[in-house]
């Protein structure tokens, strides 16, 4: 995508963050995970085992909400294509700046001592410590979940629910007006973004779902291996989405082809990522 200026544009913007976060998190988490444990042990000592934590938190962090950005990007094409507000490049390293600044304020807060970071479950790997029972940790845990995890949630949903039925109600007029090639374009877009936002809810929810608990309840007891288990599947997520897109993204697959053959395979297509616009059809569809 940096090799080829011509393929970025709003949505490949927040793809490229994407897979920044998610190389992140392949890198400090899954890659040191198997690391730790082949040994049997997080042996790299407490400040590899904070940084850890902070990173893997920040970047799974960073990872949700450029999906959230994603599906607005969706939902101001699909919904509202006529709008006088439109996501550009410029606009989209914008809401980038605000995301990753906003995230880090969340991965920076348990280093100040608000919740912490710690070993986890069976003591291979490190993040939050939801383990920690005391009200500091406890209200970051709730403030979390529902400003990092609920929030962005419900702004997918949102998009989402609108998209659908917008596609739904100009699918038929579309076709009727020859538009659809556009139609398929942004049908496309859509169900790859899909397919990302349910990976990775996928592979967080579980974790999510052990944090909720221990909140809700603090006194329970969570066995060492069930409490591992979520956050290494969570850890997971950063193998998903280059797949994903590298199966519904013919453009991607070629250009990949080109950079893996040494140049010596030639792309068919140098054209951007769906950023088809529904201006053209909801103008006829709605004269002035």
């Amino acid at each position: 995508m940096l090799k080829n200026v011509h393929f970025l544009n709003a949505m490949n913007v927040f793809i490229l963050s994407l897979a920044v976060s998610d190389l992140m998190i392949a890198t400090c988490g899954s890659a040191i995970v198997t690391i730790t444990n082949y040994q049997g042990s997080f042996f790299l000592g407490d400040a590899f085992c904070v940084f850890q934590g902070f990173a893997v938190n920040y970047f799974g962090l960073v990872s949700l909400c450029t999906l959230t950005l994603l599906a607005y990007e969706r939902y101001n094409v699909v919904c509202k294509p006529m709008a006088g507000f439109k996501l550009n490049v410029r606009r989209s390293c914008q809401g980038l700046l605000f995301v990753w600044l906003y995230c880090l304020f969340w991965a920076v807060a348990p280093l100040l001592g608000w919740s912490s970071y710690g070993p986890e479950g069976v003591q291979t790997s490190c993040s939050l410590g939801w383990e920690e029972r005391s009200w500091s940790n406890y209200s970051y845990l709730i403030f979390y979940t529902l400003l990092c995890f609920i929030l962005p949630t419900a702004v997918i949903v949102y998009c989402y629910s609108n998209v659908l039925v917008s596609m739904r109600k100009i699918n038929k007029s579309i076709e009727l007006q020859g538009g659809k090639n556009c139609l398929e374009e942004n049908e496309h877009a859509v169900r790859m973004v899909m397919a990302m936002i349910i990976a990775f809810f996928i592979c967080w929810l579980p974790y999510t779902a052990i944090s909720v608990v221990v909140v809700v309840d603090p006194e329970i007891y969570i066995p060492p291996l069930v409490a591992t288990m979520p956050m290494y599947f969570a850890k997971t997520s950063p193998v998903y989405n280059p797949i994903i897109y590298f199966l519904t993204n013919k453009r991607f697959q070629e250009l990949s082809l080109e950079i893996l053959s040494c140049g010596r395979y030639v792309p068919r297509h140098t054209g951007g990522l769906m950023m088809c616009s529904m201006q053209r059809s909801q103008s006829r569809i709605n004269p002035v």
